[in-house]
């Protein structure tokens, strides 16, 4: 019952799947135990009835005392083992499977992310992670566990007598059947509005990464109302998803209520005709209470745990993903960077063919060429952001593909033109490079970085907090604290994307002289759109079409009458002097 195909289907961990059978034990203990309290009504009831009917003696109060209140005494006991076995422990198991999560997601390669909408697998993160929350804690337990007590039941009311449980029971399994027929349409309704779902939260951050451009071209009104329209439709799908679920649900407790009337009609049957007396009707009516009761609820956690299949679907998804690994060390001849015939393709979309080039330690390499030729492609692959499809790259003549990515980026500091901060402290933020470096340590990578100039003048210095990505500082302020964190980390790898392609003159100055400092005895690989950055570059790397169209020294790629840096360096400079 509670193998791997049930701990899927739920997106348990192991110690979810060992909290469910504790709460579908205490379960069926709590529900045998309050059917035994319905035992002692009914000899309670049996005896007066002696005593009314055949002048037996009045039962001894004392003794029923005794049980009742051993009967509460024990009820309390167990109902609180059952809210802990069922409820408590959802609490930690949220929680393991939250950080599982995170830490999936962590060693998942960076194609993945490419692959996945963010509203997508935030609403996965977030909104699937609790519905399934509420099904751990109020349906697995509390179901399995009413299953097995009436079950239990069903066999002792059976051999009490078959006629009246089979009056009594006959509806349980019609109302489940009927419920499990529809999980198909229940499945596919939930399908339905998580895509609603998740359209309204892509919407909302659409409008919110975008409010900028929203309104400087007077275009709220339709934004705003194509919102509207995936709200309205995400409210339908929801509608008509309860509905029909709805619908089911009760029509089940319909069938399943029918039980009452044909207990009382076969009861009175056999009343007339003198095959039982009245305390068994009064005791299979009792039963039919303690029966039905738990699956009153029972009715509607079931319709609620098959539209729950798809949330655990969604989060198994990651959890299938294949994730990049490789052993803990990594120890390099030297640092230099070797792709041999390297292949890579997005999706179906092929962006690299049979690339091969080495950039050497010590020395600058760039990589220039058209959009689209694969040069950002080119760096992700070479820190293992991606894994190649084909051919080999290696680090100091280690195949990067067989190192854990985060032990391997450890010789890596990335530079790119899309700077990422925290909202944290400009200390904090450019820490980030290194942590457990001192202030000290800190504030020097700052000075190198050119950073003084401008953390002087915020209102706390380096305790100031910078914003959401930055929002308080500029562009080239933020670009200098990226510069500090990578002179902090001091890695022998640097990967630079094009860092002064969107400065002004004077920032980009700064940048540039803090550049030199992080660069200087580093292997060096530059993302280039600006040729004439990349004058003093020690080897160029053209791409075009994602083959390696040319490869040399500056001077000898210029020299080359039809080369492509040629022309590209000829169409830049010719560029550069269009005035409006």
């Amino acid at each position: 019952m509670f193998g791997k195909e049930f701990q899927r289907k739920y997106a348990l961990t192991d110690q979810g799947v060992r909290n469910t059978k504790q709460g579908t034990l205490w379960t069926v203990v709590v529900n045998l135990i309050v059917m035994g309290g319905m035992g002692i009504l009914y000899l309670l009831m049996s005896r007066y009835m002696d005593t009314l009917t055949n002048g037996a003696p009045l039962p001894n109060a004392a003794v029923f005392i005794a049980l009742v209140l051993a009967f509460l005494a024990l009820s309390i006991l167990t109902h609180l083992q059952q809210y802990r076995a069922t409820y408590g422990v959802v609490y930690g198991e949220i929680k393991a499977v939250r950080i599982g999560l995170a830490e999936r997601l962590r060693k998942l390669p960076l194609g993945y992310f490419g692959k996945r909408d963010l509203a997508d697998l935030t609403e996965t993160i977030m909104g699937d992670v609790n519905r399934l929350e509420h099904v751990w804690s109020h349906c697995l337990g509390y179901l399995y566990g009413s299953y097995i007590s009436t079950a239990i039941i069903a066999v002792g009311v059976f051999i009490y007598d078959w006629r009246m449980a089979l009056a009594c029971l006959w509806g349980v399994p019609v109302a489940f059947g009927l419920l499990f027929g529809s999980r198909a349409l229940a499945k596919r309704h939930s399908e339905i509005t998580k895509a609603a779902a998740v359209q309204v939260s892509d919407g909302i951050q659409e409008t919110l990464e975008n409010i900028r451009e929203i309104r400087a071209t007077n275009q709220e009104d339709r934004f705003l109302r194509a919102l509207n329209d995936k709200i309205d439709r995400h409210e339908k799908t929801m509608l008509r998803g309860e509905l029909s679920t709805g619908i089911f649900v009760n029509a089940a407790s319909v069938i399943m209520r029918l039980g009452v009337a044909t207990t009382i009609l076969t009861g009175a049957k056999l009343i007339l005709s003198g095959q039982i007396e009245f305390m068994p009707l009064f005791a299979f009516l009792m039963v039919i209470t303690r029966v039905y009761a738990p699956f009153d609820q029972a009715l509607a956690l079931i319709a609620e745990m098959f539209m729950s299949q798809v949330s655990a679907n969604r989060l198994m998804e990651i959890h299938d993903a294949k994730t990049a690994e490789g052993t803990d060390s990594f120890a390099p001849k030297g640092h230099d960077i070797v792709f041999e015939n390297v292949g890579f393709a997005y999706n179906d979309e092929q962006v690299l063919r049979g690339v091969s080039f080495t950039a050497r330690q010590g020395e600058v390499t760039a990589l220039v060429g058209p959009s689209g030729s694969g040069k950002s492609t080119c760096a992700r692959l070479a820190a293992r952001l991606w894994d190649a499809d084909e051919g080999k790259i290696r680090v100091g003549g280690v195949d990067i593909s067989t190192v854990d990515p985060e032990v391997l980026l450890r010789d890596y500091s990335m530079v790119f033109q899309d700077v990422v901060l925290f909202d944290d402290t400009v200390m904090e933020n450019i820490r980030l490079g290194r942590r457990g470096a001192t202030d000290g340590e800190v504030r020097a990578a700052a000075a190198a970085a050119n950073c003084d100039e401008f953390v002087e003048k915020l209102p706390r210095g380096y305790a100031t907090p910078i914003g959401e990505n930055g929002a308080k500082l500029s562009g080239g302020e933020r670009q200098r604290i990226s510069i500090a964190r990578a002179l902090l980390k001091n890695a022998p790898i640097v990967l630079l994307d094009e860092a002064t392609a969107s400065l002004d003159v004077e920032n980009e100055t700064k940048v540039q002289g803090a550049l030199s400092r992080l660069l200087a005895g580093k292997t060096v690989l530059v993302i280039a759109h600006r040729m004439r950055t990349v004058e003093a570059a020690d080897k160029i790397v053209v791409l075009a079409d994602g083959r390696v169209a040319e490869e040399g020294r500056p001077a000898e790629l210029l020299a080359k009458q039809s080369g492509i840096f040629r022309r590209m360096t000829q169409l830049q400079g010719a560029s550069e002097n269009w005035t409006i």
